[in-house]
């Protein structure tokens, strides 16, 4: 499969399609500008029909069905949506909020053994939270139409700070089923996603004791310590940044030895519209190629979210270097290897200087790969797959402990 960061890039896709939570949410708590490719890169592939089976399997463990709250909740042709316990897609209303000033979109597990739903046409996340239910608030955006504000575990005020719960993200249109396991805002609850269709795939499923591991990883690097929140959750080290509890300046040395090697050497980065030789010329790294491409030095913010100073347009020349140079950051391999993308997982989280969240959700994943950080699927390393002829997809809470 071509890698995605060589593909239109369409990770921001998922923002723009649940473009009235984003506005809804607080500021601390906008949906994070990463996920999923909406349609593949050719156009003879086969077209998915109608609802999608989706299975529900809960193997945690820990929890019984009737602990697990599911919610199915995002955006169809432009309006706010979630989907029904019946499987009918219902937008999303201001008059839906409850006396609490919460709506109750949860959809119940079966008694026992697996759920079967059905998934129709949108683009949007599945939530699942255990033990208590997600408060979800219907708002009016900046346009006054109706829209969520979604859960934000990584903000103490918000409501479902004290929930356990983590999502999925999907998009699923007449292209086919494009899907990941997503750690790049935190991780909790450990899920993996199959998808059947022309090929048989499995994403997010961790390796034996995966969860506690990781915790554990993230724990021992001290500059990422205070970012474990009791047994609940990881945050990412981006929000953990923005919350005052990871250090603003980490990446600092790092991006200014960057700078200082590549002022006297060529970085070569290599995309589909073809490679890029660039060096830092004044205060720009500047690339030629197939267009000229330049970017200011990036902020360690810049780097954790990729964003900013290596924001990525789509625009097929500096949306795919911006996408290489912040993967390259995240995993500290640019020093090290003056041709980019690094495809040997070995070469990755190697440093002191590193995103050691990242490297542990990798390291606790039982394919290594993982959604760490925003550009993760840079060479193919996130927890994504895709079907253009899909026929189901199961969604498996999995062991919190074996």
């Amino acid at each position: 499969m071509t890698s995605r960061h060589q593909r239109p890039l369409g990770r921001r896709r998922l923002l723009f399609a649940l473009g009235g939570a984003a506005v809804a949410v607080p500021v601390a708590a906008t949906v994070a500008p990463y996920a999923l490719a909406g349609t593949p890169a050719g156009g003879d592939a086969p077209a998915a029909a109608g609802p999608l089976p989706l299975t529900i399997a809960n193997d945690s463990g820990s929890f019984a069905n009737a602990s697990v709250h599911l919610y199915i909740v995002g955006n169809q042709d432009g309006r706010q949506v979630r989907v029904t316990p019946d499987g009918t897609l219902a937008p999303i209303a201001l008059s839906d909020n409850g006396p609490d000033g919460f709506t109750d979109y949860a959809i119940p597990l079966a008694g026992g053994g697996e759920t079967r739903l059905s998934l129709p046409y949108m683009s949007g996340r599945i939530y699942v939270s255990l033990g208590e239910k997600l408060k979800f608030k219907a708002v009016a955006d900046g346009n006054g139409n109706a829209a969520l504000q979604y859960p934000a575990g990584w903000v103490t005020s918000d409501p479902n700070y004290p929930v356990l719960h983590d999502c999925a993200e999907f998009t699923y249109n007449a292209s086919g089923m494009f899907c990941n396991t997503t750690m790049v805002d935190m991780f909790s609850v450990p899920m993996s996603i199959r998808l059947t269709g022309a090929k048989d795939q499995t994403a997010g499923r961790l390796r034996a004791g995966g969860r506690a591991a990781a915790f554990a990883a993230v724990r021992e690097a001290e500059a990422f310590a205070r970012l474990v929140v009791d047994d609940t959750r990881v945050i990412a080290p981006g929000h953990g940044l923005d919350a005052g509890l990871f250090a603003k300046d980490y990446f600092a040395p790092y991006i200014d030895e960057v700078w200082s090697t590549y002022t006297g050497r060529d970085l070569t980065v290599t995309t589909n519209a073809g490679t890029f030789t660039g060096r830092v010329r004044g205060d720009r790294f500047t690339f030629d190629g197939p267009a000229q491409v330049s970017f200011g030095k990036p902020s360690t913010r810049d780097v954790l979210f990729c964003d900013g100073n290596l924001a990525a347009p789509n625009d097929g020349t500096t949306g795919p270097v911006a996408a290489v140079l912040g993967a390259g950051f995240n995993r500290s391999t640019l020093l090290s290897h003056p041709a980019q993308p690094t495809t040997d997982p070995a070469t990755f989280y190697r440093t002191d200087l590193t995103n050691h969240y990242a490297g542990a959700m990798h390291a606790a994943a039982g394919d290594g790969k993982a959604y760490g950080f925003a550009f993760d699927d840079v060479a193919d390393f996130a927890s994504y797959i895709q079907d253009t002829a899909p026929t189901g997809i199961t969604l498996t809470l999995t062991s919190f402990e074996g």
